[in-house]
């Protein structure tokens, strides 16, 4: 009598989970709408327009949130703004959809470097290289950009060391 109830939620909740994961689409089956609306972002992107772009892609994203394009591309549009928090985690949200996504893993390397986290830049860089198992430009560009390293911000940059001499004192008459 005390499994009956155990064993009956454990049923349900397999149930549960099965259905739902065979509710998902995969990756390959984006919702065309989505992927349009992608597109006409990456225009608007290429034209400079990075307000109409940012709501195009987020459009996408809401209309099939497995879109893992779009959050890749929300997350460069972040970075052309210098908002390199933001697109780490929107790299973060494409690479939930997609562990081993190239793109994503290097564009987050480079966003991290923006941001000061050069170490986990070099994770990145090391899953990229054994991901492409050979040479390829993701890997190459963010080593170039681990080796530059970060922007130096005008908080770090040191005030200037000698004093300009004071003025000297007016007199009233």
């Amino acid at each position: 009598m005390r499994f009956t109830s155990v064993a009956t939620a454990a049923a349900l909740a397999l149930v549960s989970i099965s259905t739902s994961l065979h509710g998902q689409r995969p990756d390959d089956q984006i919702d065309p709408r989505s992927l349009a609306l992608l597109q006409q972002g990456k225009a608007a992107r290429a034209a400079g327009n990075l307000d109409g772009a940012t709501d195009l892609f987020e459009s996408a994203v809401t209309v099939d949130p497995r879109n893992r394009q779009a959050f890749i591309a929300l997350a460069q549009v972040a970075e052309a703004r210098q908002l390199p928090g933001k697109a780490i985690r929107l790299y973060r949200e494409a690479l939930l959809l997609e562990p081993n996504d190239i793109a994503a893993l290097a564009g987050q390397g480079e966003a991290m470097v923006a941001k000061g986290a050069v170490e986990r830049a070099k994770q990145n860089l090391a899953r990229v290289r054994s991901l492409c198992q050979g040479q390829c430009t993701q890997a190459t560009e963010l080593a170039g950009v681990i080796a530059k390293g970060p922007p130096v911000t005008t908080a770090q940059v040191s005030a200037p060391s000698t004093v300009p001499p004071a003025a000297p004192p007016s007199s009233h008459d």
